[in-house]
């Protein structure tokens, strides 16, 4: 493939083409990061930015009708949308330099429009096909981690048809190795979906029951005693660590409702960790996202057991949410780079590695 990043770098207008909304549960988290990575790209001059709204069918529509999306902050109605009888791209899709999916979750966060973006041989922000799909698996991701060393809390993980074989020697296994509390999740979902908190076999089935009707594949985790805390990174070859950020929240877990009603959890930055802590944790981060490949940006979740002094990696989350009040752009605020110059970053990156 011939090398046209170079010629990308100098070009202006450089255009832009902004994907928002998509199949998963977080359509509307996606309009509400886009918007405020659209209010951003547009200070600076330079950029053509060309709106794609993806409606939750998958069905792409035009600039025009994706831009009243981004300035009405919804997703479109019914009556709005396009049957999806064919996959086709708007004609705009031609003009695009650049590509910024801004998509959380199944069907965009987890390599499947990366692969589309690759074989458009155009550069794209963010991570590729491996770090993202990796990112968006539960199993796979804890599988990776492990190989590369990474501290973790103990899981179980299983498949539907090995549960249905033989559901009591499962729950044997899972008490034995995990105990009570412990927490059952879909290994491929976004959102906090289907996820359940476990005190007794009866409701360790009944969570299995509701995990598997969201994915076939599913992990059963230790209960622990922890703070949340996260890191954001940034980067491709040589990424850099934010400052420290802490979850703080009154309900049982961080769960759907938890993560997605206003007052409900309560983000600290920084977070006040012992300076060894702290600097274990960036370096797990970066550690985390070198070992998926990823590029661009990621944030990395953890578990801080203060009993212990111990760090354990919890995830990584290959297209946080993006949004003027998320956590990761906050971490980078903090860190010295703002919201624009974030933004602008990004883009760099992405012509930076492409190839």
């Amino acid at each position: 493939m011939v090398d046209v990043s170079v010629d990308l770098k100098a070009k202006s207008p450089l255009y832009v083409g902004l994907l928002f909304g998509g199949q998963s549960g977080e359509h509307d988290v996606s309009i509400t990061s886009a918007t405020a990575i659209a209010s951003a790209l547009s200070q600076n001059p330079r950029y053509h930015l060309q709106p794609f709204y993806i409606q939750r069918d998958g069905t792409w529509r035009s600039p025009d009708l994706s831009q009243q999306v981004l300035n009405s902050g919804e997703s479109l109605k019914e009556s709005e949308m396009l049957t999806n009888a064919a996959f086709f791209l708007p004609t705009e899709v031609q003009q695009i330099d650049l590509w910024f999916p801004v998509l959380h979750g199944p069907n965009g966060e987890d390599g499947t429009v990366q692969g589309l973006l690759q074989l458009m041989h155009k550069p794209y922000v963010g991570n590729g096909v491996l770090a993202s799909s990796v990112g968006m698996d539960k199993i796979a991701m804890k599988a990776i981690f492990a190989n590369a060393g990474l501290p973790q809390v103990k899981y179980v993980a299983l498949n539907r048809w090995q549960w249905q074989q033989d559901q009591q020697a499962w729950s044997e296994h899972i008490e034995a190795t995990l105990g009570y509390p412990c927490f059952v999740k879909p290994s491929n979902l976004g959102s906090s979906v289907g996820i359940s908190k476990v005190r007794d076999r009866q409701q360790l089935q009944e969570a299995i029951a509701s995990a598997t009707s969201y994915d076939p594949r599913i992990i059963i985790e230790q209960g622990v005693t922890a703070r949340e805390v996260e890191c954001a990174v940034l980067g491709n070859e040589q990424p850099q660590a934010s400052a420290i950020g802490e979850i703080t929240f009154t309900s049982d877990f961080y769960d759907y409702e938890t993560k997605y009603t206003a007052g409900k959890a309560d983000l600290i930055i920084p977070s006040q960790l012992p300076e060894n802590v702290a600097q274990a944790v960036q370096s797990m981060a970066v550690k985390a996202f070198q070992t998926v490949a990823g590029s661009g940006l990621a944030r990395v979740d953890f578990f801080y057991i203060e009993a212990t002094g111990t760090v354990l990696i919890n995830e990584i989350n290959t297209f946080p949410g993006f949004t003027s009040l998320s956590m990761y752009p906050k971490l980078w605020d903090y860190s010295g780079i703002p919201f624009v110059e974030l933004c602008d970053r990004l883009v760099e990156l992405a012509l930076e590695k492409h190839i």
